[in-house]
């Protein structure tokens, strides 16, 4: 694997810190702030919707950049914005920021993914992906109980100031290590804005969308409010909640690990098997949320199942629309920040309307259950596209063998003109 995606995945980790973070901050951030835990809880909802906004917008923006100069000013425009975080006077200041950075991770995204699987051939795209992705994962078995135990100790500014200070880091990396060209793309090869919309246009593929967002908010609804459900439920001290969080993010790493493995040769059942245990483990959260043991052991069960699927969420819209290698990415990045958005406020509904904090993993249960439902309707679908493709493959090598399909009709090879001497073959 070249140096180059596993710096990458290093700028996906210290912005991905951020993007986690929070749920370890909401506490103190509410009550610093004068407002409440859910209405904390929807500054994640805030850098989602910058992500599914700055995704493909930005994927567009620089589709003609060089890849590296992408990163590293994606970067610099998230470091500038959590600055002013760590700075803002107050929640709506710290609302815009959230926006503003998210809509700069979304753009280092589509442009990380593409250049991961553009320096690799096409039977390591999935262990690229994961790479990248798990930087993301490594950011909640270290980045976030480390922002959290932060926050404790100091405050949640300090957790914004260390995130700016981690991602800086990693621009020089990138501006070191990455390539400067455009990842893979030749020389005289121009991107297309136009040609990438084409390749886009493809059902299944949008499908493979919703299943992302369904699939990721599945896992973030439960995560994003689980330092609430520990404490205010479940009785953990306030003191382990990062080592749980850590717990989960632990589950998250050898999910990814295996899915990165499986997810090339077995994206569909990848998603099935991760999906529908994700249902499961998250009812069974819900039911045993004021169990300590259980709660534990299901925290590190749906970082697992939860992160499983990611790298064949991340590779397969590759593989479906393999002509639009930055906006198909960017848009899948759209699509998990659909999840990621939609979820947490979904979770923060039920707490306000007073069913408690355990609700939040029906809410997971029901999302990861309509996302295993998508997946059985792509494999219907890939079955007849592959159905589809063998009859017409048949029908080309009858046609080449000068016989139609019906095998009544009096056909000429198509090979050979009909000349003296040769007669029409009846079958």
């Amino acid at each position: 694997m070249p140096f180059a995606v596993y710096v990458v995945g290093l700028g996906i980790f210290t912005q991905g810190t951020s993007e986690f973070m929070l749920s370890g901050l909401l506490p103190g951030m509410a009550d610093d702030l004068g407002v409440s835990v859910p209405d904390a809880g929807l500054l994640i909802s805030a850098f989602a919707i910058g992500m599914v906004v700055g995704a493909p917008l930005l994927a567009v923006a620089t589709l003609r950049w060089p890849r590296r100069t992408a990163l590293v000013a994606l970067q610099a425009a998230f470091v500038v914005a959590h600055a002013v975080g760590a700075l803002a006077p107050g929640y709506a200041v710290l609302f815009v920021t959230r926006v503003i950075g998210a809509l700069a991770y979304a753009g280092y995204w589509g442009v990380a993914v593409a250049t991961a699987v553009a320096l690799v051939p096409a039977e390591a795209k999935a262990r690229a992906v994961a790479v990248v992705a798990g930087g993301l994962t490594l950011a909640t078995i270290v980045g976030v109980p480390a922002g959290t135990l932060l926050g404790q100790v100091s405050d949640w500014r300090a957790a914004f100031w260390a995130v700016a200070a981690a991602t800086a880091v990693s621009a020089v990396c990138t501006l070191l290590a990455v390539p400067g060209g455009r990842g893979g793309r030749g020389e005289g090869e121009q991107p297309s804005v136009k040609d990438e919309l084409r390749a886009m246009a493809r059902p299944q593929l949008w499908l493979s969308y919703a299943v992302t967002a369904f699939a990721f908010g599945a896992v973030i609804v439960t995560f994003s409010y689980l330092a609430a459900l520990l404490t205010e439920v479940t009785g953990v001290s306030e003191g382990w909640v990062p080592a749980v969080l850590a717990l989960f993010g632990v589950g998250g790493m050898a999910g990814i690990v295996i899915g990165g493995r499986t997810g090339q040769t077995r994206p569909l059942g990848t998603l099935g098997a991760g999906l529908g245990a994700l249902a499961v483990f998250s009812a069974l959260l819900a039911l045993t949320a004021h169990v300590t043991a259980a709660v534990i052991a299901l925290v590190f069960l749906l970082g697992l199942v939860g992160y499983v699927t990611n790298p064949a969420l991340q590779s397969r819209v590759f593989a479906l629309a393999p002509g639009a290698p930055t906006l198909v990415g960017a848009t899948n990045t759209a699509a998990f920040n659909v999840g990621n958005t939609v979820a947490p406020l979904l979770g923060g509904l039920t707490i306000d309307a007073g069913y408690g904090y355990a609700s939040v993993a029906w809410v997971g249960a029901a999302l990861a259950a309509v996302g295993a439902a998508g997946v059985l309707w792509a494999a219907g679908l890939q079955r007849a596209d592959r159905k589809r493709a063998d009859r017409e493959r048949a029908d080309r090598e009858r046609a080449e063998e000068g016989t139609c399909a019906c095998g009544f009709c009096i056909c000429v090879p198509k090979r050979l003109p009909l000349g003296h001497g040769q007669t029409p073959r009846v079958r």
